[in-house]
C-alpha cells in the first residue's frame, strides 16, 4: 500500500486526479496512466475529457487530492 507523507509519518492512500483539458479527445494514454497509479496502490480520480481548468481546480478541491495530474494537447 502507498501512503500519503505527512511529515515523517506515512498515513492512507495517496488520492491522484487525472484531467484532460482542453479539446483533446484522446484519452488512452491518461486511462494507462490511471490504471498503473491503481496497480501501484493509489486511489484515482478521472475527470474525463474536454474539461476546463476551473472545473480541474474545483474538481481538485471537492476531492481532496494529493496529487493533480493534467494532460493536454495545445498545439
Amino acid at each position: 500500500m502507498v501512503g500519503t507523507a505527512v511529515g515523517n509519518d506515512v498515513t492512507g492512500v495517496i488520492r491522484v486526479l487525472i484531467a484532460k483539458v482542453g479539446l483533446d479527445g484522446h484519452d488512452r494514454g491518461v486511462k494507462i496512466v490511471a490504471r498503473c497509479l491503481r496497480d501501484a496502490g493509489m486511489e484515482v480520480v478521472y475527470t474525463g475529457l474536454h474539461r476546463t481548468p476551473e472545473e480541474v481546480i474545483t474538481s481538485a478541491i471537492q476531492e481532496d487530492v494529493d496529487v493533480l495530474g493534467v494532460s493536454l494537447l495545445s498545439g
